[in-house]
């Protein structure tokens, strides 16, 4: 009975011994996550705004004929040509203004001797009312009578000069310089304003795109800002700059316009289409990845690390170009970001950050 007993006892404390002599589990280090991270630099980014439209001349000049009912008889410039102000373009015919001009050289002649004579007569009576040998009304009708003929002399003359004048008008000339983009005039046809333009001039050769801009791109634009046209056809690219932008957009395609002064040069025409790439800004600034970039409750956030701490960070953004957002608020140049937003770490959580490689 003792010896049953005591046996119990000790199988009882041996577990209890087993165990106090068992030696420790060494710890277990938990892995971090290797994350890849960059640093905030400081870039030049640009900010742009793309358009396209068609070439057309800064300012159309019409040049129709100021004399009706004549035919051309020469023409001296064509398309294409630069002309300067002035510039005889063509000729119409003169043979009726000629005419005029002779019948009415020949009245003035006569209306002229009547006139002299008129004057001599009216002198005359001055002389003998003066010595009583003439009435008044004899002398008031001798006045009458040069008055008379002196206005046949100032109409005759009147009406010579608009001859002349018709004469001058038959030289068609270009009120402007500039080069000739359409030519209507054909000898032998009869000028005639209702028959449209006989040329229609650039003025100066000034070109502009006429460029269609999204609404939502209108109000960050201003004169002055420069852009880089690149024409459709295999022509270098132009440089240009905003000279106007119109004041209205269209209700159907909802796009403004901007007009974009251009040089004009070889290749260059009227009609073209072309795309503009206009320079907003321009600055060196803050800047990260775009793909750091997250958002989260309507705010735009970045993964900052400190420490090997991730941290949420909301942060304003500005330019984005070439796979970069300029960084206004929020963050300072050196500091440590998440390279990919979408890394799956969240705010708070430690990590082994990896330096990414350019």
């Amino acid at each position: 009975m003792r010896l049953a007993l005591l046996l119990a006892v000790t199988l009882a404390a041996a577990p209890v011994l087993a165990q106090e002599t068992e030696p420790a589990a060494p710890a277990v280090e938990v892995a971090l996550p290797a994350i890849t991270v960059s640093q905030v630099e400081t870039r030049t980014l640009t900010d742009h705004v793309l358009a396209s439209g068609l070439i057309a001349a800064v300012e159309e000049v019409s040049v129709a004929p100021l004399v009706e009912g004549q035919p051309i008889e020469a023409l001296f410039a064509d398309v294409g040509e630069v002309v300067t102000a002035g510039q005889v373009l063509a000729k119409l015919s003169t043979a009726t203004w000629e005419l005029q001009q002779s019948q009415l050289k020949a009245t003035l002649a006569s209306a002229q001797t009547q006139a002299a004579e008129a004057k001599k007569t009216a002198d005359r009576s001055d002389a003998l009312l003066k010595q009583g040998a003439t009435s008044v009304s004899a002398n008031d009708q001798a006045r009458a009578a040069l008055i008379a003929a002196q206005a046949q002399v100032d109409t005759l003359m009147a009406q010579l000069a608009n001859v002349d004048l018709m004469l001058s008008r038959t030289e068609i000339k270009a009120p402007v310089s500039g080069v000739i983009l359409t030519r209507n005039a054909q000898v032998g046809a009869v000028a005639s304003a209702a028959g449209g333009p006989l040329f229609v001039l650039i003025k100066e050769g000034a070109l502009e795109l006429r460029a269609d801009v999204a609404e939502g791109d209108m109000p960050r634009l201003a004169p002055g800002m420069t852009a880089k046209i690149q024409l459709a056809a295999d022509v270098a690219a132009l440089e240009g700059s905003i000279r106007l932008i119109e004041p209205g957009v269209d209700s159907l395609t909802r796009m403004g316009r901007a007009r974009i002064a251009i040089e004009a040069g070889p290749g260059v025409h009227t009609g073209m289409y072309a795309e503009a790439n206009i320079v907003v800004a321009s600055r060196e600034t803050t800047a990260v990845p775009v793909t750091a970039i997250g958002s989260e409750a309507g705010e735009t956030t970045v993964m900052a690390v400190k420490d090997g701490v991730v941290h949420r960070t909301v942060v304003t953004t500005g330019i984005r170009e070439g796979g970069w957002v300029e960084i206004t608020s929020g963050l300072a140049v050196g500091d440590q970001i998440v390279t990919r937003a979408g890394s799956f770490v969240a705010d708070g959580d430690k990590i082994n950050p990896v330096p990414a490689t350019n």
